[in-house]
């Protein structure tokens, strides 16, 4: 059964559709386009998708959404952008699938993965999710497009970094369930303080369905706020962390030799012991709200202990690999999509944790931080100290910051670009290391990431 008809897309949007055709997928990115697929053409301000139909449609789209004329099988519209939308509101409608809707400051991306686990492994096949980091308001739409109408359920990743983005975002996902994975300091160049980034977070709460249940971090300083911004849309409202107190909690959690956790959770009056197979206290965080989610849906928490123990890491967010080095082998631990004070913090630690003959770390700067950039930078010193790290590589202008508070404490090189990084690692890098390599994804650390994955065993993961 196709995904969208051209009879169904013209009903959703209000366009007219040049002939019959049929579709099996959704994009607006004309690289990404596969056999079957419906590309939506675009507009924005750097480009405009129609410039793109041909190579679409050289790549097999079996239809478009445009707003002119084309030779191809099309629906015109007057506006892409807005029957994108309309799109993802017919695709809302027409489901019945419980809906998890995702955001927080950290591990959002991670959590939604990891709830796509759980509930895949309980019923395989059925569950849909956001792609990548598909969380704004492109993204959003184009992943409840893309929902199959028998979907049981759906785990839809929201972000933001102004304060009204989620509330518009929310209003079209319409979640059954809505967490929020942590608030930390991100996007503060928007906000006053990270109160005002709780305060926008809580918009998630505001599209709940009727009888919706809030999922809460218990831990975070901001609980209370946040449950105050969940109260008047909630029926129920569920926390979730390493402290008593919290509904869904960690009574045990023991780092293994391998360096994953063995967890016992207490889910209301049940326990639930499994092994988690990613490293750090932040993930046992992590897959507490998972199951708190997984128990809010009805679906099966022994199976979600079983995905939780299978979960490897994601590209950029944790990924491991063995670069071959000389005669041996270093651990790479790949964090290079993204960063912010309290996800740093955290990969830090799991380096610290880590049996190797040297911690190096390469460590992009942080963006949009705004007026606090410098101290959060320098901030990072301690915790570079406490994971023994030997040497930093420091890349991008504001990490002038913390090269300055490392002075005296570890060794260090501080260079202005992912480049010279490369060069800076490749110089120092030895057998039996174990190199973080982590900042924001702007700062391109993903190429070095990559170069070392092309002299690595086998796929590069582990």
């Amino acid at each position: 059964m196709s995904l969208w008809t051209s009879a169904a897309i013209t009903e959703a949007i209000g366009g007219i559709a040049s002939q019959p055709f049929d579709v099996n997928g959704v994009t607006f990115d004309s690289r990404e386009v596969g056999p079957g697929d419906l590309f939506i053409a675009l507009t924005g301000e750097a480009t405009d998708g129609h410039k793109f139909l041909t190579q679409a449609f050289d790549r097999g789209a079996a239809g478009a959404i445009v707003s002119e004329d084309v030779a191809n099988p099309i629906v015109r519209v007057g506006d892409t952008m807005a029957a994108l939308e309309a799109l993802a509101v017919a695709a809302r409608a027409r489901t019945s699938a419980r809906i998890i809707g995702v955001t927080g400051s950290v591990g959002k991306t991670s959590t939604k993965e990891a709830l796509f686990a759980a509930l895949d492994r309980a019923e395989p096949g059925a569950t849909h999710r956001s792609v990548k980091s598909y969380n704004n308001h492109t993204g959003v739409p184009l992943s409840l497009a893309r929902m199959p109408a028998a979907s049981k359920f759906g785990v839809l990743e929201m972000g933001m970094n102004h304060a009204g983005e989620l509330a518009q975002l929310t209003s079209l996902v319409r979640p059954h369930v809505a967490m929020i994975t942590a608030i930390a300091p991100a996007h503060t160049a928007f906000f006053t303080d990270e109160s005002a980034i709780a305060d926008a977070k809580g918009e998630i709460f505001a599209g709940l369905e009727p009888g919706g249940i809030a999922i809460i971090p218990y831990d975070s300083p901001h609980r209370d706020r946040l449950i105050g911004h969940a109260k008047p849309h909630a029926a129920r409202i569920v926390t979730f962390g390493l402290e008593a107190g919290a509904d869904v909690r960690a009574i045990e959690a023991m780092r293994l030799a391998t360096g994953a956790t063995f967890v016992t959770a207490r889910i209301g009056a049940r326990e639930l012991s499994f092994t988690m197979k990613q490293p750090g206290m932040h993930w046992v965080s992590n897959a507490l709200g998972v199951l708190a989610a997984v128990e809010a849906v009805g679906a099966d928490l022994g199976m979600a202990g079983l995905a939780l123990a299978e979960l490897g890491g994601l590209q950029g967010r944790g990924a491991r690999l063995m670069a071959r080095i000389a005669d041996g082998e270093a651990l790479v631990i790949d964090e290079s999509y993204n960063a912010n004070p309290a996800s740093m913090r955290a990969t830090l630690a799991v380096l610290g944790a880590e049996s190797a003959a040297r911690k190096i770390a390469v460590l992009g700067e942080m963006r949009e931080l705004g007026e606090g950039s410098g101290a959060y930078h320098a901030a990072l010193a301690d915790p570079v100290v406490e994971a023994g790290v030997e040497y930093a590589v420091l890349v991008g202008p504001e990490m002038a910051h913390l090269a300055e508070a490392l002075e005296g404490r570890v060794q260090f090189v501080h260079v202005a670009d992912a480049a010279t990084a490369q060069n800076s690692l490749n110089d120092i890098l030895a057998p039996g290391d174990a190199v973080l390599i982590k900042g924001s994804n702007g700062v391109g650390l993903a190429a070095l990431v990559a170069s070392l994955r092309t002299s690595s065993t086998g796929d590069g993961t582990i």
